[in-house]
C-alpha cells in the first residue's frame, strides 16, 4: 500500500485529491497539510511514500518545503503537482529534491500513474516532460557512433541497449523508441529495465544522467545545463537504502 500525504493550501483541492486517492487500490491517503511547514512536519512523522506538493502555500512555499523534505534523508519522494505549466518551476523542483512535477489539469489517469512511478521510483520523471525540458533547451542528441567518453557503467551493455540508453537520454518514450528501432513496446521495456539494471541507474532520471556523463546528450546552454545539474542533485537527494 503506497501512503499519499497532500499539501495544498486549499481544502477544495486537498478534498478532490483525497476522493480520488481514496478511490485508488494500492493507495491511501495518511495526511492533509495545508502550507509548507506543516507538511515537512507532518513528512517527518508519518513517513509518507509519496507528498503531493503544491507550489504556491502561504509562508514556507512548496519548493522549499520539498527541499527541507529532500535533505532530510528519508525515503519520502515529492511530486509537485501545480497550475503552472512553467519551466522555472520546474527547474526549481528538481533542484529542491522533487521526483516529479505534474499540473493540477493533468488527467486522473496520468496523475495515478505519476503517484504510483514516483513511488516506485520506475520513473521519476516522465519520459514527456524530460523530452519537453530537453527539447526546449536545445539538446543534441548524438549517436552511439559518435564515439562517447569512456563510462564504465556502459560496459555491458549490448549495441542495442547502448542505442535506448542513448534514446532515453534524449527523453524519448517507449513509444517513441519502439517506433524509431521497429521494435514491440514490450521489448522496448525489457530493454529499458536492462539499461537500469546494467548501469545501476535508480529510474529514468538517473539513466538521462548517465547519458549526459556519456556523452550521448550534449547540453548546448546554460538552461540545459541547468536541467540536468537540477536532475542530478535530485538523484542524490533521493537516494536511500531503499
Amino acid at each position: 500500500m503506497t501512503s499519499v500525504l497532500i499539501a495544498d493550501d486549499q481544502q477544495s483541492q486537498r478534498l478532490a485529491f483525497r476522493v480520488l486517492l481514496e478511490g485508488e487500490p494500492g493507495l491511501t491517503v495518511s495526511g492533509e497539510a495545508g502550507h509548507g511547514a506543516e507538511a515537512v512536519r507532518m513528512a517527518a512523522d508519518l513517513r509518507p511514500d509519496v507528498v503531493v506538493m503544491d507550489v504556491q502555500m502561504p509562508g514556507i512555499d512548496g519548493i522549499e518545503a520539498t527541499r527541507l523534505i529532500a535533505a532530510a534523508g528519508g525515503r519520502t519522494r515529492v511530486l509537485i503537482v501545480t497550475v503552472f505549466d512553467f519551466d522555472e518551476y520546474a527547474y526549481a523542483a528538481f533542484e529542491a529534491g522533487a521526483s516529479g512535477f505534474l499540473v493540477k489539469n493533468a488527467l486522473p489517469g496520468e496523475f495515478i500513474a505519476a503517484i504510483h512511478a514516483v513511488a516506485a521510483g520506475e520513473a521519476a520523471v516522465s519520459p514527456r516532460l524530460t523530452r519537453r525540458m530537453l527539447d526546449a533547451h536545445a539538446f543534441d542528441f548524438l549517436a552511439p557512433a559518435a564515439a562517447p567518453r569512456a563510462d564504465a557503467r556502459l560496459a555491458a551493455l549490448s549495441a542495442r541497449e547502448f542505442e535506448v540508453l542513448a534514446a532515453i537520454g534524449r527523453g524519448w518514450t517507449n513509444l517513441e523508441i519502439a517506433d524509431r528501432f521497429a521494435l514491440t513496446e514490450s521489448t522496448v521495456k525489457k530493454h529499458v529495465g536492462s539499461v537500469l539494471a546494467k548501469t545501476g541507474a535508480r529510474d529514468r532520471v538517473q539513466a538521462v544522467i548517465i547519458a549526459y556523463d556519456a556523452g550521448l546528450v550534449a547540453p548546448t546552454s546554460s538552461s540545459a545545463r541547468r536541467v540536468i545539474g537540477g536532475m542530478r542533485r535530485t538523484v542524490t537527494a533521493l537516494r536511500t537504502d531503499g
